[in-house]
């Protein structure tokens, strides 16, 4: 089975903890484990993840040595790519005693020039602040601010991802059984100019979207979205709270959740889902379990229930 792990922002950073390269690798070694259990099952694996507070800060960075040579936003993306890829890398290798080949592949992503995303930035990148010092840093740098739960962020434009021109080469790299890490933070957002060469464009791609896309151009056989939460909730916040298991695609699409957090995951859910395969909500420590359809939120376009009828006809 080849499955696509697209690891949440808790994996490499939980809310409140400092930016720092330990404090990230620590993350990132407990995720290492989650994941090597899936190899070690004998599944082929590609892995995706966030990057929004990374490229915030590398931002701010650039800003505080010389705003009028900072790097622009595909620039920071490329970088992130690069470090936080490598220490997954690093400690995947870890987890798998070495005997499996890792690698990281800078992922380009295609982009629309004129999605709206880029006249109403949604995109939370860097640290939280309180609504005071959001306000003053927005105004010496020109950003863009939105509430982010109690806390106030940089917000940045999030085009729909179209393509992913480099899965030809993640291809040849799964063919040779290398586990491969790519599209990190939504991939390097790039545009096609008129004569079909490319560029990179100021944005963050939804990293959820863009693995969705990664799975169905790879025709992946699963899609699991990781994160803190163990299953999408009916009822969320309520008394009467419940886990759901299994759902169809109708049934997922007609569910209601908040853009600011399951929204977007149940989109992406959705989208691959809506190609035939099985798109996974849950806890990272738990990723084996949902290809078992043992744990978090299962989607498909018939329920488990259907699929068992289908295959023991009366």
């Amino acid at each position: 089975m080849l499955v696509v792990a697209a690891l949440g922002g808790n994996a490499l950073l939980r809310r409140g903890e400092p930016l720092t390269a330990q404090a990230q690798r620590a993350n990132v070694k407990v995720a290492a484990e989650s994941l090597a259990g899936i190899v070690r099952a004998g599944h082929q694996l590609v892995i995706t993840h966030g990057n929004g507070p990374q490229v915030g800060l590398l931002a701010l960075q650039g800003a505080a040595y010389r705003p009028d040579e900072a790097y622009p936003l595909d620039v920071l993306g490329a970088e992130t790519e690069g470090m936080i890829g490598y220490i997954i890398e690093q400690e995947l290798e870890n987890a798998l005693g070495h005997d499996r080949a890792v690698a990281t592949l800078l992922t380009q992503v295609l982009v629309d020039r004129n999605d709206p995303a880029f006249q109403n930035p949604t995109k939370f990148v860097g640290p939280v602040y309180d609504r005071k010092e959001a306000e003053t840093r927005a105004e010496a740098a020109g950003w863009q601010i939105a509430q982010d739960g109690d806390k106030w962020r940089r917000v940045v434009p999030s085009p729909s991802p179209l393509e992913i021109p480099d899965t030809r080469v993640l291809e040849l790299l799964l063919k040779q059984g290398v586990v491969v890490i790519c599209a990190g933070g939504g991939g390097i957002p790039i545009l096609r100019r008129d004569d079909g060469s490319m560029i990179g464009v100021e944005a963050v791609i939804d990293k959820d979207a863009a693995s969705a896309l990664l799975a169905r151009q790879l025709g992946a056989d699963a899609l699991l979205l990781l994160t803190d939460v163990d299953a999408i909730y009916r009822d969320f916040g309520k008394d009467t709270a419940a886990p759901i298991h299994e759902l169809t695609l109708d049934e997922a699409r007609q569910l209601d959740l908040p853009a600011g957090s399951m929204g977007p995951k149940l989109a992406a859910a959705c989208d691959f889902a809506g190609s035939g395969g099985l798109s996974g909500i849950g806890r990272l420590e738990d990723a084996e379990a949902m290809l078992d359809r043992q744990a978090g939120t299962r989607i498909s376009i018939h329920s488990l229930n259907q699929e068992v009828a289908d295959s023991h006809p009366c």
